[in-house]
């Protein structure tokens, strides 16, 4: 039986990095690669067919398969140990800074653009004072936008230059991690195949969020309940958000409700952008895209509501998907509303969408009533900040603002990690978004290397 130096359970961002800082360093390392989606020119193709677009209990193409969840999103590159997830907590962040800037210094190598936004300094000094009158703070950041359709073009270069130095495997799912004396040895397969390593990576990303549960209550890891993030996906004419977006791209919005105390935010802000849906499985969710090569007239970012649960829940996953499938069964998949209609206590029709001023991006989003799915208190929280930001946006608290439901994101309970992302079995790392300490493609990148270069260093 070959016995590989690492294994690598994922092929995300927080996967490839791992791998491509290993082999980097070390030409001669053995790393076995795994993942239950396909490559990445299975998966082009795949939503080229439109696989993407229906309800499967196969992988989810958008989320599983080389480049994971970042092969098919905005590509926000966000350049600050602010935003982005939790990295900080675990390496401190003058160590995080430097290694935000290594990794996009990778990306730039691959393709990435070099053109960053957010940089005026008087205008974003400007902006956070704003901001702060009315009750928000806004988070300051350079980004770096990809745009959803040079995603992909970025992820293949690494995989063409990593194909030759790894072994790959594509459609294997893995069941269970190989464990003796508090020592990891390997991966057993789903078809029941044990592929031995010195040392193992976990970058399941989110779609491997419910097996990593699972894995870290059969090997009696500590855990932490991350919390889940509902809310919804705000559209508005483009002219309407400027004054944020032509200054830092993405606004990074923080508000507390007043009512509730409950902490809102903005989360991946899409100037001249698309509403686009998103399937998980059996679930479908509303997500937002934008591009660098064609614009809509509109801007769209999501507004979500953060809940920590306490004793004795301990299924945040299942609460958001159970609001993500409410959502589902009321209208067919995603549901709208224009603003006005949401504050009159009345279901939006599709006569009132069509002669609002605000065309729908995703055009075939049914009219409804999101308070028949959304908890009174989450619409109380997100009506509060959208009053807050029309002090600053002013038009954005308008009647036709139109209104996506669910946006849901579901962050896997956090593992016990050392400060190299160890787990509490030794050689068994937990690394990117899957793991839940990151939130974004630069923080997941970074994990990735932090777990390398703990094992490089060992194997000296």
């Amino acid at each position: 039986m070959e016995k590989y130096d690492v294994i690598i359970i994922g092929t995300g961002p927080a996967g490839i990095f791992a791998a491509w800082e290993l082999i980097s360093s070390n030409p001669k390392v053995k790393i076995f690669m795994l993942d239950k989606g396909g490559s990445l020119a299975e998966r082009v193709e795949e939503t080229k067919t439109g696989v993407h677009k229906a309800k499967t209990e196969q992988p989810d193409v958008l989320s599983c398969g080389w480049g994971g969840a970042g092969a098919f999103s905005d590509g926000k590159l966000n350049l600050s140990p602010e935003v982005g997830g939790f990295l900080k907590d675990y390496i401190g962040e003058t160590e995080l800074s430097s290694l935000i800037q290594y990794v996009d210094e990778i990306y730039l190598k691959f393709g990435a653009p070099r053109e960053l936004h957010g940089t005026e300094i008087q205008q974003i000094r400007d902006l956070a004072d704003a901001a702060v009158r009315h009750g928000l703070r806004f988070i300051p950041f350079p980004i770096r936008h990809l745009g959803s359709d040079r995603c992909i073009p970025v992820l293949g270069g690494f995989l063409a230059n990593m194909e030759e130095r790894v072994t790959l495997r594509f459609h294997d799912e893995a069941a269970e991690i190989l464990y003796r004396d508090g020592k990891a040895e390997g991966v057993r397969t789903k078809s029941g195949e044990e592929i031995m390593g010195e040392f193992v990576i976990i970058a399941p990303g989110r779609g491997g969020s419910r097996w990593l549960e699972r894995e870290s209550r059969r090997g009696g890891l500590t855990t932490l309940t991350n919390p889940v993030d509902i809310g919804v996906r705000v559209e508005v004419a483009a002219p309407v958000m400027k004054s944020l977006t032509d200054i830092a791209y993405e606004a990074k919005l923080v508000f507390y409700s007043k009512q509730f105390d409950d902490p809102v935010r903005t989360f991946c802000m899409n100037p001249y952008g698309e509403v686009v849906r998103e399937y998980h499985g059996d679930i479908c969710l509303v997500n937002g895209h934008s591009y660098s090569t064609r614009r809509s007239n509109n801007t769209n970012f999501a507004i979500l509501v953060s809940t920590v649960f306490t004793e004795p829940f301990h299924e945040p996953i299942a609460y958001g998907q159970y609001i993500s499938r409410l959502a589902n069964l009321l209208a067919g998949e995603i549901l709208v509303q224009r603003l006005g209609d949401l504050l009159q206590g009345r279901r939006s029709t599709p006569e009132r969408i069509r002669r609002g001023t605000v065309p729908p991006t995703l055009t075939d989003a049914t009219p409804g009533d999101l308070s028949f799915v959304i908890p009174y208190r989450y619409l109380c929280d997100i009506l509060e900040m959208l009053q807050a930001m029309e002090k600053l946006t002013p038009g954005l608290y308008a009647r036709d603002t139109l209104l996506y439901g669910v946006e849901a994101k579901y962050y896997s309970m956090r593992l016990k990690l050392t400060a190299h992302f160890e787990t509490e079995i030794s050689n068994l790392f937990a690394i990117g978004d899957g793991a839940g300490i990151t939130r974004g493609l630069i923080q997941a990148s970074v994990s990735g290397v932090v777990a390398a270069r703990e094992i490089l260093r060992r194997q000296k």
